[in-house]
């Protein structure tokens, strides 16, 4: 098992040092499931706060750019592609990001942080109409780059 790399000797949290480590091209992508009723879903386009899916995929955006503003041992990274898309389905809204950098360290909690964010984005612009809507299903789809290497999340058989 490998040891946690953001804990010094004595358990206190720290930043990792990545000053020694070659930038390079890192990728990483994040998916999130809104589930809501049909009725709220039918609704969407009629929102009277604006356009739901639109709002909540500029928020992810913006989120991934503000990643170490809100999780405290990320580092500042220069992002060279967010994008993050919607997608409505039979139960409520798959959505998913991807993010690119060239840098020492990679954007998996980029990803992940646009993917929760535009989720949040979309409950907030449908909660007047219900508050049972979930959030599901956050995770890192996959990354490329760094020096554990490539992953790619296994597809779960149902």
């Amino acid at each position: 098992m490998p040891k946690l790399s953001h804990y010094d000797r004595t358990g206190r949290a720290k930043m990792v040092d990545v000053s020694a480590k070659a930038a390079s091209r890192r990728t990483a992508s994040a998916s999130a499931f809104v589930a809501m009723k049909p009725a709220v879903l039918q609704a969407l386009p009629r929102n009277p706060k604006g356009d739901a899916l639109e709002v909540a995929r500029l928020a992810g955006i913006m989120a991934a750019k503000r990643t170490p503003d809100l999780i405290p041992m990320c580092h500042p990274l220069p992002l060279a592609h967010v994008d993050v898309t919607l997608r409505l389905c039979k139960n409520g809204v798959a959505i998913t990001s991807q993010v690119t950098t060239t840098a020492a360290t990679g954007v998996e909690m980029e990803a992940l942080t646009a993917a929760c964010i535009a989720a949040l984005t979309v409950y907030d612009m449908c909660k007047a109409l219900d508050k049972g809507i979930e959030i599901r299903d956050i995770a890192l789809q996959s990354k490329t780059g760094g020096k554990s290497g490539d992953y790619l999340r296994s597809r779960k058989k149902k």
